[in-house]
């Protein structure tokens, strides 16, 4: 009888325990909602950073967060700035690569062209002069100079224009 009484004793003891809080219960509490106004505040703020909710600050606090938003525009167009100053630095580099194998497919071009016309046979018409006859069979625009902008691939082909 006296186990049974002691069991009952022992058990109802451990629920009470259960039904009080304990410490890491409490500790979780005040963390949870220490954690939950921090929310609001955040969302508050965020919200006046936006423009709104506005009409509860002071003239204090209002020249406090225009203060805040002229720092944080500084940086964005400042942040925006340096990379627009790279874009255009990385396309100038372009510019200029591309300009060096232009140049370097204009003579191999050139060079093609003269290899083809010194292994054509040229066969003279009466009145016709050297120059006539090889402008007529390789018909090319004049020599291009480096300003030029003429950004067309000629492949030196008889009878062919590749414009």
């Amino acid at each position: 009888m006296n186990q049974i009484i002691d069991r009952y004793n022992s058990h109802s003891k451990i629920l009470k325990k259960a039904d009080e809080p304990s410490q890491l219960d409490l500790h979780e509490d005040s963390n949870c909602a220490r954690l939950r106004d921090e929310l609001a505040e955040a969302s508050l703020w965020l919200q006046q950073m936006r423009g709104e909710e506005l009409q509860s600050l002071n003239v204090q606090q209002l020249q406090a967060l225009e203060k805040s938003l002229e720092s944080g525009l500084g940086s964005v167009l400042k942040t925006k700035s340096q990379k627009i100053m790279d874009q255009i630095s990385e396309l100038e580099r372009k510019r200029v690569q591309l300009i060096e194998e232009n140049a370097r497919l204009k003579e191999q071009a050139s060079k093609m062209e003269m290899q083809v016309a010194a292994d054509s046979p040229v066969v003279y018409e009466e009145g016709q002069s050297s120059e006539s006859v090889t402008n007529t069979s390789y018909p090319r625009p004049p020599l291009d100079t480096e300003d030029s902008s003429d950004t067309s691939l000629r492949l030196g082909l008889p009878l062919y224009n590749s414009k």
